[in-house]
């Protein structure tokens, strides 16, 4: 594929353009690996030089909460690259001044960083001044509210673009810790034959965040955590721990094992489902008063094909919950026989393979080994590896995102196909919801959702935090 000439950001001014997008254009100029200009598109009415001030300060904003020095001449050059093209969306002004800008190039990377009711609007825009012929755009998550709508929205962009040119978004699928859950499978044939279900009890899944919705109410209001969380994030994860091996490492491959395994996905039940809202999540700003959407989620579902019948799968997700956490456990089966399990003693805990995809990625395992003494009874012990102490420092998931869309690369995206799945397997919930459970703060959710696993969810952490 050849690589893009030049990147256009729209919603340049708004949250995920602050937090992700100038901060992982920085690592990547300070990398030497953005060799193009930047457009950014807003309907806020500032200077160039004020856009710079407002781009260099998120920057610095980003480096400063890692407490790391911000490289000044990688810095400056970015600026040199960036520019401000301003107006409304739905102006068709804006549009014409856009091309005008992109004259000189000839494949342009058109970014959508806004809301997704946008898409179609800011998408027509574009076709109505050609761009749309040469450009590959890129789609933020949420696609669509649900199947119908996704199916609609993507009837809409197909009308202007084909397949191949439309880059859907979800940020974790740019985590490199994402991706080692493919190498862990694949790669190590010491776990591969037990990767089923003759050896495997159940995978419990978690994305869980100690704080709420940080001023974005309206926003969040609208979505909810199963929508922003559970269609993406969770069923993206869950795909790279129960696929099939693909043919190759390429994306169509990679793509064609995600959509089988979700179309083994059995549709979820409300009896399957907890939904949670934390107290006080009504008093937000931009909140409706008397807002139906979940803060929490927690679920239970299956796969009926020949790897997975029978083993039950855990979700769960939450604003506001105990710890920031993103990981995935995987508990094996007892022995045949309990050997070690001497009267009155507990028998010995299941093996477990714990992946951690968020801070400090990497993976451990728990296993049993002979306690010190003169009786056979065992003990746990966890083996931990934090990758970036292994293998060394990772870039962040935008930046390889970014990368990825400027190659033309859709290794790292979502094809339509998947996401309509993924819309599929949560039908029955998203159109007639479960009963909303309150829950307080730093608490794991509501109760209800610790019952829906039996003996209960497995701690988060690693054994080196649990032990501490």
């Amino acid at each position: 594929m050849a690589r893009a000439d030049v990147l256009v950001l729209f919603g340049a001014t708004g949250d995920l353009a602050k937090k992700k997008l100038f901060p992982a254009l920085y690592e990547m100029e300070e990398a030497g690996e953005l060799e193009i200009p930047v457009f950014a598109v807003a309907s806020s009415k500032w200077t160039q030089d004020e856009f710079k001030i407002r781009a260099e300060a998120s920057i610095r904003e980003r480096k400063a909460s890692l407490d790391e020095v911000i490289n000044e001449s990688a810095l400056n050059k970015l600026l040199d690259k960036l520019f401000l093209v301003v107006g409304d969306y739905q102006d068709p002004q804006t549009f014409i001044k856009l091309r005008e800008a992109l004259l000189e190039f000839k494949l342009p990377v058109i970014y959508l960083a806004i809301a997704p009711g946008m898409f179609t609007d800011v998408t027509q825009g574009l076709a109505k001044v050609n761009l749309t012929a040469i450009a590959r755009v890129v789609v933020e998550k949420p696609f669509g509210r649900d199947l119908a709508s996704a199916i609609a929205l993507d009837e809409a962009l197909k009308k202007l673009l084909p397949e191949d040119q439309i880059y859907r978004i979800d940020h974790y699928l740019g985590k490199e810790s994402v991706e080692d859950l493919l190498v862990f499978r694949f790669a190590n044939t010491l776990f591969e034959p037990v990767w089923n279900r003759n050896y495997i009890s159940n995978i419990q899944i978690t994305m869980s965040e100690d704080f709420g919705i940080d001023g974005r109410g309206k926003f969040y209001d609208e979505v909810g955590a199963l929508r922003d969380v559970v269609q993406n994030h969770l069923l993206q994860v869950l795909t790279m721990l129960t696929m099939e091996p693909p043919i190759d490492m390429s994306s169509s491959a990679l793509q064609d094992e995600k959509v089988k395994v979700l179309s083994a996905v059995r549709k979820v039940l409300p009896s399957d489902v907890v939904r949670g809202q934390y107290v006080g999540y009504l008093q937000e700003e931009g909140v409706s008063a008397q807002s139906p959407i979940e803060t929490f989620v927690a679920m239970r579902l299956f796969i009926d094909n020949w790897r997975w019948a029978g083993v039950p799968i855990y979700l769960r997700t939450g604003k506001k919950l105990a710890e920031t956490t993103m990981e995935a456990v995987v508990e094996f089966n007892q022995p045949p026989r309990q050997l070690f399990a001497t009267q009155g003693q507990p028998a010995p805990e299941p093996n477990i393979v714990r992946f951690r995809l968020g801070r400090q990625d990497g993976v451990d395992l728990s296993l049993q080994a002979k306690a010190p003494g003169s009786q056979l009874i065992t003990n746990t012990v966890d083996l931990t590896v934090e990758f970036a102490a292994a293998l060394g420092a990772r870039k962040e998931a935008y930046e390889r995102l970014l990368d990825a869309a400027i190659l033309g690369d859709h290794f790292r995206f979502t094809r339509i196909d998947a996401v309509l799945k993924s819309w599929e397997i949560l039908e029955n919930i998203v159109l007639a919801p479960s009963t909303l459970h309150p829950y307080f703060g730093a608490t794991w959710g509501p109760q209800e959702a610790m019952e829906l696993v039996p003996g209960g969810w497995m701690d988060v952490g690693t054994a080196a935090e649990k032990s501490s």
